[in-house]
């Protein structure tokens, strides 16, 4: 029997990266498969397609995880369409990289709003639902920036901290009803965010991590499916690190 079989799964911010991997890995696991995108449309179509042809339930949202309104419709209409929520993935992420003394207000609250408002947003919203269903798995992305700080990432670095805060305050808040609450922190990820880097810069990242290579955005799927299995039932209110010994 596959790991999520009978398991419905929503993944925020899925069009590409990490969110991807983690849609299609729940996918492969047997998880009937809801996800979100905002600009990249044709990206979301062909998720959704790509899904479907592996035998599952699947559906792309358009939607913006930072919008309180928008976050509740997202989950009544998840709900609604697949009938339960037993996977919440909040993977939805900015950054607006500057140093402290030349960012501005505007960046600043965008990336607060789009990585630690938006959790807030989607773990309000399903609170009832999971409570009700008495179960349910609740995996917030943060970073090892938010456990050590990163210069030229203050915005991103107390976005991330604040999202480890909220992750084991909900653990604590929802665990008489089963509901398990964990964030994942990855380390240096080879996405395409990374591509535009020099293969200098990468490789003096890569040779500072133990294990000596960067992670891959299917190394952090792969920890998403064990919080979200029942292999990790008795896993609440921690911190996954998926960084290859970066931070220790």
């Amino acid at each position: 029997m596959k790991l999520l079989e009978g398991k419905n799964a929503l993944v925020t911010g899925a069009s590409k990266g990490i969110g991807r991997s983690i849609a299609l890995k729940f996918a492969e696991q047997g998880a009937n498969v809801a996800f979100t995108y905002l600009s990249s449309v044709e990206k979301g179509q062909a998720l959704e397609e790509e899904l479907q042809a592996k035998g599952i339930k699947a559906k792309g949202f358009r939607s913006d995880a930072s919008d309180f309104s928008a976050a509740e419709q997202l989950i009544n209409d998840v709900v609604s369409e697949f009938g339960s929520l037993d996977i919440l993935v909040n993977n939805a992420g900015i950054t607006k990289d500057n140093l402290l003394l030349r960012i501005n207000e505007g960046d600043w609250d965008n990336v607060i709003n789009v990585n630690l408002k938006s959790c807030f947003n989607t773990v309000k919203a399903v609170t009832k639902t999971m409570m009700k269903q008495r179960g349910g798995s609740i995996i917030n992305m943060t970073s090892v920036v938010g456990l050590k700080g990163n210069a030229g990432q203050a915005n991103y670095a107390a976005s991330k901290a604040g999202i480890i805060g909220f992750t084991k305050s909900v653990a604590l808040e929802l665990g008489s009803r089963g509901v398990r609450s964990n964030a994942i922190a990855p380390g240096f990820i080879e996405t395409e965010m990374t591509e535009v880097l020099d293969e200098k810069t990468v490789q003096a990242w890569r040779d500072a991590i133990p294990l000596k290579r960067g992670g891959s955005p299917s190394d952090v799927a792969e920890a998403c499916v064990f919080l979200g299995s029942d292999m990790s039932t008795y896993i609440t209110g921690q911190v996954l690190q998926v960084d290859g010994g970066m931070h220790t």
